[in-house]
């Protein structure tokens, strides 16, 4: 587009130009000493104002209103269709909107009609016994236009010989698998593509956008400030009108969002005054009603992801431009709030199903602020990635509603007081929408309190923005839980009759000293787990009571949690210890006293260590113990986690080395070549315990690790059982796979059953003699 500028001979001055916002810098250029300005790739948007002004003292200007009319859009229903060749009449329909079109050639005795929505149809007849394709074109009716190639589309129509399978006056004829394009019902504009299967025409992919919505979004293209308000309240009354077709409509909704987008950035020009808003949020309302969650789900999946995104953008950018004054407005699941604040504000939602609570406490000065709380957002709004300050990312889904809180001033705090949709979800976070990366984000906002009894969580958040609450959807799900009790159950159980059996066999299975460090170790990790377990119950407790969770009350169980569940792994290493020096060297000449003094002061005294350190390396951020969901040593901000993880696992690599190098020397020697037969039992049973319950525990804590940085909902629950069943391993590859212990165990029953059944003897023989007494004193006295 080139304008000129007439300079008037008696102005002197220099000459700039005034043009709209939406033409960038790079688009325009000035030539001809500033009279000429040259602007290349216009569009719809670039109308508005152009100015030429003369500076000096008293400025010179000359404007116009500049509109730019849209490029033709010529719609044929299909670019080739194919009919049966055989006498019957068929339909062609060309549509453009602004521009008038005709249909050529038009054979003698083919009848055209037009309707008001700017379509053009042709009947046309076609003979059975001319078979030859034929060539259509529609194209606009202004001859000073047709030069231009966008002033044309042509259509090919074939004829086919032979039976078809599909028909349609709209789509043509066609064969099983055929596919077709053709325009949307009247009333809607697109086009539906069709594919023929089993003998019907079935709809595989439809782009129709309502009609109205349609021709207001092309009105939208050319808005200009003035005419915004008529704009906004024509776009609303239309979607109260079409509420079930819109609703319905994934094409139409996203149309209507990208009006309201237009009518946003628009927006940032003027004052938007309380009618204005009404309608504004009136067409809001309807569009993430419950009546478009499939719709929404459609749009989210596919490859509109970003429109709900584009939205809260535009609700935004609009909440920005009220005008001063105080006064709400209420929709069914919209509520916005304009007031002033003087030193502090506290607000609580009226919507339905919703009690979201917003507090500032101080600010520094009097001030406006916009607040819209919105209870339907969660279903808008699509899933994301959760990113933090850590680089932590996590999928999660919004479970409460979504606010916006608009003011012209930094505020040093909010707290939000939000219900939580899904109590079944944890994990929660507090975010808000960050559109530079198109993510929610946590940064300036925590959880300050969080009980899933009452359904409530409150969030401190230092910014305004969008903001809403994060929850993952398995962390705390009902089914985790109870494999997790169960299965702890199940452990302690296992540990309990471990313990019992170990006690009632003690004598007779410890009579070697191999065999008596065996015992004392299979003892010590079976007590050790079943602390660890005790614990980890306690922990949970605490956890379900409240979130986050209060450290005074966590911390004692994290770290007794962490003494005795790496006091497990400690003994491990003593008893894969015990057979490597047993069979590579003397440790078989030291005494049972000595021992034992070395098992129990590395046994215990190394992880008492370990948690003493982590304690007191923690103490000062208070960052010893993840507060939010679980009890159990903190990973985000210390990495305090690590003071268990490195341990576990270097025990469970050096277990391996040493069970290889063991088994290498006994399959070398010979298993009996230093030992005495109960002492090589012992050995036997120890590499069968180290070898099954070191892989077994390191699958454990591997998984245990993939929770860190996995959401699959799958590795959490490989790991909530085999976690939650270590007790159960402990008992039947520790205990009940040793042949002595079962040999024991049942000399033992059957000793306490010969036992008992002498004693049932004895009492019969005592009852019967005392009988046969009393009978012959009977007798001999009545005699």
């Amino acid at each position: 587009m080139v304008l000129k500028c007439i300079w008037p001979e008696f102005v002197e001055g220099t000459m700039t130009w005034s043009v709209p916002k939406s033409v960038a810098n790079t688009r325009y250029s000035v030539s001809d000493n500033g009279s000429t300005l040259t602007v290349k790739n216009i569009n719809k948007r670039d109308r508005g104002r152009y100015a030429c002004i003369i500076n000096r003292i008293l400025p010179y200007s000359q404007w116009q209103d500049i509109v730019i009319e849209p490029l033709p859009n010529i719609i044929v229903d299909n670019n080739v269709k194919v009919f049966e060749c055989a006498d019957q009449t068929i339909q062609l329909t060309c549509c453009e909107k602004i521009y008038e079109v005709e249909w050529r050639p038009i054979p003698s005795g083919d009848q055209v009609t037009a309707s008001d929505k700017g379509c053009i149809t042709v009947f046309h007849k076609i003979m059975s016994i001319d078979c030859e394709a034929e060539i259509f074109t529609c194209q606009l009716k202004n001859p000073a236009l047709q030069h231009f190639h966008y002033s044309r589309k042509s259509v090919i129509v074939h004829k086919v010989i032979g039976e078809v399978t599909c028909k349609s006056e709209m789509l043509g004829d066609g064969i099983r698998g055929d596919i077709r394009t053709g325009l949307c019902d009247k009333g809607w504009e697109g086009s539906i593509t069709c594919q023929c299967i089993s003998g019907m025409w079935e709809v595989i992919y439809m782009d129709c956008v309502l009609q109205v919505i349609k021709d207001l979004e092309k009105k939208a293209e050319v808005l200009v400030v003035i005419d915004m308000p008529v704009l906004v309240a024509e776009l609303s009354n239309a979607t109260v009108q079409n509420t079930q077709e819109i609703t319905q409509s994934p094409e139409t909704i996203q149309t209507i969002v990208g009006i309201l987008v237009t009518i946003a950035d628009i927006s940032q020009n003027v004052i938007i005054n309380k009618p204005v808003m009404e309608n504004f949020l009136k067409t809001v309302d309807i569009i993430v009603s419950d009546e478009t969650i499939n719709s929404w789900d459609q749009l989210n999946n596919g490859t509109t992801g970003d429109t709900g995104v584009a939205l809260l953008h535009a609700i935004e950018n609009i909440g920005d431009r009220l005008t001063d004054g105080e006064f709400t407005i209420k929709e069914t699941s919209i509520k916005l709030t304009r007031t002033t604040i003087i030193s502090s504000y506290s607000g609580i939602s009226t919507l339905p199903n919703s009690t979201t609570e917003i507090l500032i406490p101080q600010v520094l000065e009097p001030t406006a602020m916009t607040i819209i709380i919105f209870s339907r957002l969660d279903k808008v709004l699509p899933t994301r990635t959760t990113s933090n300050g850590n680089s932590k990312t996590s999928v999660s889904r919004i479970s409460g509603d979504v606010v916006v809180v608009k003011v012209n001033q930094t505020l040093k705090n909010i707290l939000f007081t939000f219900d939580i949709i899904d109590k079944h979800f944890g994990n929660p976070e507090c975010v808000f929408w960050d559109f530079n990366l198109n993510a929610w984000h946590s940064t300036g906002c925590e959880v300050k309190s969080f009980r899933i009894e009452t359904g409530k969580i409150t969030c401190e958040c230092h910014h305004t923005t969008s903001f809403s609450i994060l929850m993952s959807p398995f962390l705390s799900s009902y089914a985790l839980a109870y494999i997790t009790y169960i299965g702890v159950a199940i452990s302690m159980a296992s540990l309990i009759l471990c313990l019992i059996i170990e006690i009632i066999v003690w004598k007779s299975v410890t009579r070697n000293k191999i065999s008596y460090m065996r015992h004392v170790s299979i003892v010590n990790i079976a007590v050790s787990l079943l602390i660890a377990n005790i614990c980890f119950i306690t922990g949970a407790l605490i956890a379900e009571q409240e979130q986050p969770t209060s450290v005074s009350r966590c911390s004692p169980a994290v770290f007794f949690m962490h003494l005795f569940y790496l006091s497990l792994f400690f003994w491990m290493l003593i008893s894969a210890l015990l057979l490597f020096y047993h069979t590579v060297t003397l440790f078989s000449q030291m005494s049972r006293a000595k021992i034992t003094a070395i098992t129990f002061s590395v046994g215990y005294g190394a992880p008492l260590l370990i948690a003493i350190i982590t304690v007191a390396s923690t103490a000062g951020p208070q960052h010893y113990i993840t507060r939010i969901y679980v009890c159990w040593l903190n990973w985000n901000e210390s990495k305090a986690l690590l003071a268990f993880v490195v341990p576990a696992l270097t025990i469970v690599a050096i277990n391996l080395v040493l069970l290889i190098v063991a088994l290498y020397k006994m399959l070398k020697t010979g298993a009996g070549a230093a030992t005495q037969p109960n002492e090589t039992h012992a050995l036997v049973v120890i590499i069968r315990c180290v070898a099954f319950l070191t892989p077994l525990f390191a699958l454990t804590w591997g998984f245990g690790l993939g929770t860190m940085v996995s959401r699959d909902f799958g590795v959490h629950v490989v790991f909530t059982l085999l976690n939650s069943l270590q007790g159960f391993f402990i008992l039947v590859f520790g205990t009940l796979s040793d042949s002595k212990i079962r040999e024991a165990l049942a000399g033992k029953l059957r000793m306490w059953r010969s036992n008992l059944y002498d004693q049932l003897e004895l009492r019969t023989f005592s009852a019967a003699s005392s009988s046969n007494n009393s009978t012959c004193s009977d007798t001999f006295l009545n005699a």
